[in-house]
Order: C-alpha cells, then sequence, then structure tokens
C-alpha cells in the first residue's frame, strides 16, 4: 500500500490588528462642567443665540449684569439646589486647565468624540474660554422641583442649547444625560424639560431617549404686567 500524501499546510493567515486607543479621524475633546461666574459673557450670547432660533427675540430682556447678579449672587447658592448651569466645552487637544477639577460639588467629565469630518467653527474665538484653546459649545440650565405625585424632588430643565455648528454631534444628549446622571446621583425622581411644538428635532431628540410628551399639560405663565397686576400689593 503506498504511503498517504501529506496533507498540503495551510497557508498563514494575515495578523489581525485591534484597533488601539489612538482616535481615528477628527477627534475633538468635549468637557461638561458647572459654570462660573466667569461664563456670563458667553451665557448671554448663547442665550441671545436660543432667543434667535426660537423667534423669541422680542422677549429676551437678559443682560450681562442681569445674569450676573441671579445665577451668581453675593450670598453663593449650592449647585443643585438651586439654579444650576452645565457648560459643554470643546477642544481639538486635551483639556490642561484644571482648575474646574477642583470643584467640591461636581468633577468634570470628559470624553473624546471621534467625527468623520473637522467641525470648522466661525465663532471659535468669540466662544474662546479665556486664553486656552477651549470654546464654549453649549450650555443646560436646570433647577430642582417637587412633583408630589411621586414625593421625591425632580429636576426642570429651562434651556438645553447648542451652537449650531456643534449639533447633530450628540453633545446636547451629553449636556441632558449629565442632568440624569446628577439627578439618579441624588436619589430624584425625574427630569423633565418643555418642548417649543414647532420643534421637531427637540421632539426627536427627547423621543429618542424614552423620554414622555405629555400632550394632556400646558404651561400657563404670568409674567410681565399681568404679573404685577396680580402680585401686586393692592391686588387682592
Amino acid at each position: 500500500m503506498a504511503a498517504a500524501s501529506p496533507l498540503p499546510t495551510p497557508a498563514p493567515e494575515p495578523a489581525i490588528t485591534l484597533p488601539g486607543k489612538t482616535p481615528l479621524g477628527h477627534p475633538i475633546f468635549t468637557r461638561i462642567r458647572l459654570a462660573t461666574p466667569s461664563d456670563v459673557p458667553h451665557l448671554h450670547k448663547l442665550i441671545h443665540q436660543m432667543a434667535v432660533f426660537g423667534n423669541l427675540t422680542h422677549q429676551l430682556s437678559a443682560t450681562e449684569s442681569s445674569l450676573s447678579s441671579t445665577l451668581f449672587p453675593s450670598t453663593k447658592l449650592q449647585p443643585f439646589h438651586s439654579f444650576t448651569i452645565f457648560i459643554l466645552d470643546v477642544s481639538l487637544t486635551l483639556f490642561t486647565d484644571t482648575p474646574y477639577h477642583t470643584n467640591p460639588f461636581y468633577n468634570p467629565t470628559e470624553e473624546v468624540v471621534n467625527l468623520d469630518l473637522a467641525i470648522e467653527d466661525p465663532e471659535r474665538e468669540t466662544f474662546r474660554v479665556g486664553k486656552s484653546d477651549v470654546f464654549a459649545a453649549g450650555f443646560v440650565l436646570f433647577f430642582p422641583n417637587y412633583p408630589s405625585f411621586l414625593a421625591k424632588p425632580g429636576f426642570y430643565v429651562e434651556d438645553l442649547f447648542v451652537r449650531e455648528c456643534y449639533r447633530k454631534k450628540g453633545f446636547g444628549k451629553k449636556l441632558f444625560s449629565a442632568v440624569a446622571m446628577q439627578a439618579v446621583k441624588m436619589g430624584y425622581g425625574r427630569v423633565e424639560c418643555g418642548v417649543l411644538d414647532w420643534n421637531a428635532n427637540a421632539i426627536n431628540f427627547f423621543e429618542g431617549m424614552s423620554a414622555k410628551k405629555l400632550q394632556e399639560l400646558r404651561i400657563c405663565r404670568l409674567t410681565g404686567e399681568a404679573l404685577q397686576a396680580y402680585g401686586g400689593t393692592d391686588s387682592e
């Protein structure tokens, strides 16, 4: 009987290189931190842009001075127990300005986001943070409320805004998630906000996070002359 022919040696498979930690494409560094008084000029510009976006500039009366005195009064308000603002910072390099990390109330969250295309920011100088290569890209303003049916505190998000060139990159979700994470950390029962009925993108944004849209609720607002008329000392 003839000896069996040896089986052919299989060709070696090419080595598989696992992706490393070095980001590909166009990485952008993001940071969410508590706002400080030095952020007021940027906040005022962001609020103005938000009013323009919502066709609500006729309702805008906020100034840098009024924002400063109410958000950062001389008697300091403790974050998360009063008006609180998270700022979204972006940078093309690692964050090196460390003072924000010494805040006893909130440790900033940082993340690298890899984008397919680079972001062209025409307002980078307007929103530069100090003398660094960090730029303010958005903010969220929220404060505690009390849903009596839950018998637990919650957070109400008054404003969430991301500058136009940074939209549709997931940055708005990061801001909202930061509020939700803080609510969970403090044992709060819910986070809610109002959305303009024509803003389909915002509605889809919140519904994409399984947020419930309450059709049965309407906001009734007393402001301006009506507030003065019914809130005056001679209104009884």
